[in-house]
């Protein structure tokens, strides 16, 4: 059957977004408040921020107004999230997304007048700033890469514009695409973004799956010109920016808001493409047994070790699972997913218009809302695993700092959510000791948390740098280009073992991480911060696991090279990515070894 529309899905299965605010009225009066307190903001302070005593004052009321910009932004944005076919809802979003540039446009004398200032005077406002402090420190860094006070002044005036590429890829992609049934085995089936990811993409009936690939690309490939116009809009205008503010490059532009170096995040590409790659080809050709393929495709790469070992999960069912699997993390923690279910933090609902995959929003001041498509599959328990680890992340960090001191860089922000995906692995492989019962737990772990992190958006991180590296060239990229890039990758990962037909270059259009920056790579980043602090959960127990809650505790007080020392991995150098791989390997290696021993 075809996907329903939003307001024919149950409501149990929706997230409940009055924990934001009860009523639209509330709203309204928490957006009243937030424009009386920009003007209260520009007309005190502007000219003014002269002074150590005048700066905190005016941050002060900053932070104040960011914790009411947080939750009137997310409201808006949240319910557009879950329906893009509603044009009521979009331009409500829109409305927001305006107010929100009018706003730091008229703040933007801030971070102007603070940078016209004596460093001493930044220095003695810094030590007498307390919460203000971090902010502080991230002006000074941001010094050799301010522009003149009106030029930011229009820059913040025009940020709306700046996200008109992902809103014409979430339009292409959520409200104009519809795809066409297709037929396979003698039947017709409905075809959509969500049930080709979520599930077609897994059915273990070959003719099904090969089917609805050649469907669902064929559909993309009608929309690739203009997706990639999209796209090349985005990357001129990171270029463009990264080149007005100074930086030699596109890449050194995106790797300073997360404060790592480039060799930190060409290691995680270079490394994984090189060493994982023949331990994830003998995996796939370990499917391609199991399943008596004629051949291994890239339709195929989604397929589970043991089907019939794959057990159907409700929604209701998924508590024990994940309830027992973090228990690790104690008490309070438990308590939160327990929260999360019964307050309804998790929109698991399929509908039409409904953003695909999965995310977490934390907004300051509330708890988190998780959205997902739930599918009844353990891979379903896994991704809410993995979101409510970012929740767990931000209830922690937004209890222990404030609002200034809660943007966590990417590259570490992976790290909490794969931990749980990891946590709840390990412990099932615990609870026993059945063969078939350990390879199905196993295969789960990776080909579910390891794939998905360190090979699906890996990938997406080795085609993307290839991009940038036109980009700053001077050059362009269109789509004939964006499809050549994508297939050189996938052949350079998979050599011989997986066949590529044709569409598999079309998989750049499947994901949205392409505007977020350097976001892709940051996956294998996190997971492999995870893996390590992992194994010290495993073999240290609770003195590691306190380690880790001071991790999630920090917020952006320290950079991810000292969130990860704190946790005790060391990723100054190659050791961590080095075993993490060794690790996914040894891992494939049982599943082989348990597959000829259980004969099937």
């Amino acid at each position: 059957m075809a996907l329903p529309k939003r307001k024919d899905v149950p409501v149990e299965l929706t997230w409940d977004l009055s924990a934001i605010y009860p009523t639209e009225e509330a709203w309204q009066k928490d957006l009243e408040k937030l424009k009386a307190l920009t003007t209260e903001i520009e007309s005190t302070y502007k000219g003014k921020l002269t002074t150590p005593e005048t700066i905190n004052e005016c941050l002060t009321k900053l932070r104040k107004l960011y914790e009411l910009f947080i939750p009137v932004t997310s409201y808006r944005e949240l319910a557009a999230e879950v329906d893009y076919s509603d044009a009521a809802l979009q331009e409500e979003n829109e409305k927001i997304s305006r107010l929100a540039s009018e706003i730091f446009s008229r703040l933007s004398f801030i971070d102007s007048e603070l940078l016209e200032q004596d460093e001493a005077v930044l220095q003695k406002a810094i030590e007498t700033g307390g919460g203000n402090s971090g902010y502080l420190r991230d002006v000074l860094r941001q010094k050799p890469h301010h522009l003149q006070p009106e030029t930011e002044r229009v820059l913040a005036s025009l940020s709306p514009t700046f996200s008109t590429p992902y809103q014409v890829y979430n339009m292409a992609k959520l409200a104009d695409m519809h795809f066409p049934n297709f037929t396979a085995e003698g039947q017709e089936f409905p075809l959509g973004y969500s049930l080709y990811e979520d599930d077609y993409e897994y059915d273990a009936r070959t003719e099904v799956r090969r089917n609805a690939f050649t469907a669902f690309y064929g559909k993309l490939r009608e929309y690739e010109n203009v997706t990639a116009a999209a796209y090349q809009s985005q990357v001129q205008t990171e270029k463009t920016m990264a080149t007005a503010r100074g930086f030699s490059s596109v890449f050194d532009s995106l790797l300073f808001g997360q404060k790592v170096t480039r060799e930190m995040y060409d290691r995680q590409i270079d490394l994984i493409m090189e060493k994982l790659a023949p331990h994830m080809r003998k995996y796939a050709k370990l499917l391609q047994k199991i399943h008596k393929l004629d051949k291994m495709t890239y339709a195929d790469l989604k397929l589970v070790v043991d089907p019939e070992y794959d057990p159907k999960v409700t929604v209701e069912e998924s508590k024990e699972y994940i309830e027992k699997g973090l228990s690790v993390m104690g008490e309070d923690y438990q308590q939160m997913v327990r929260d999360a279910y019964r307050e309804r933090w998790v929109d698991f609902a399929q509908n039409q218009g409904k953003s695909t995959g999965g995310f977490c929003a934390s907004p300051y001041g509330s708890h988190s809302f998780i959205l997902l498509t739930w599918h009844d599959r353990m891979s379903d328990v896994f991704t809410l695993a993995h979101e409510l680890g970012h929740a767990g992340h931000f209830k922690s960090c937004n209890a222990e700092q404030t609002v200034f001191d809660t943007e966590v860089s990417t590259y570490f922000v992976e790290a909490p959510s794969t931990m749980n995906e990891l946590l709840m692995g390990h412990y099932m492989l615990k609870t026993n000791e059945d063969k078939r019962f350990r390879r199905w737990v196993l295969s789960c772990m990776v080909g579910n948390t390891y794939y998905h992190n360190f090979v699906t958006h890996l990938l997406e991180a080795a085609y993307q740098r290839e991009v940038y590296k036109i980009i700053d060239q001077g050059g362009s990229v269109q789509a004939e280009t964006l499809n050549r890039l994508m297939r050189e990758t996938l052949e350079k990962f998979w050599g011989d073992a997986v066949e590529l037909p044709e569409g598999s270059e079309l998989t750049w259009m499947r994901q949205p991480h392409y505007y977020m920056g350097l976001y892709s790579y940051t996956y294998s980043a996190g997971l492999t911060v995870a893996t390590q602090a992992c194994k010290r959960i495993e073999t240290e127990g609770q003195p590691a696991v306190e380690d880790w809650k001071r991790v999630l505790a920090a917020g952006s007080t320290k950079t991810p090279l000292e969130l990860a020392q704190l946790a005790g991995v060391d990723i100054s150098t190659d050791a961590p990515l080095l075993d993490t791989i060794e690790t996914i390997g040894g891992m494939i290696e049982e599943i082989c070894q348990l597959t000829e021993e259980l004969g099937f």
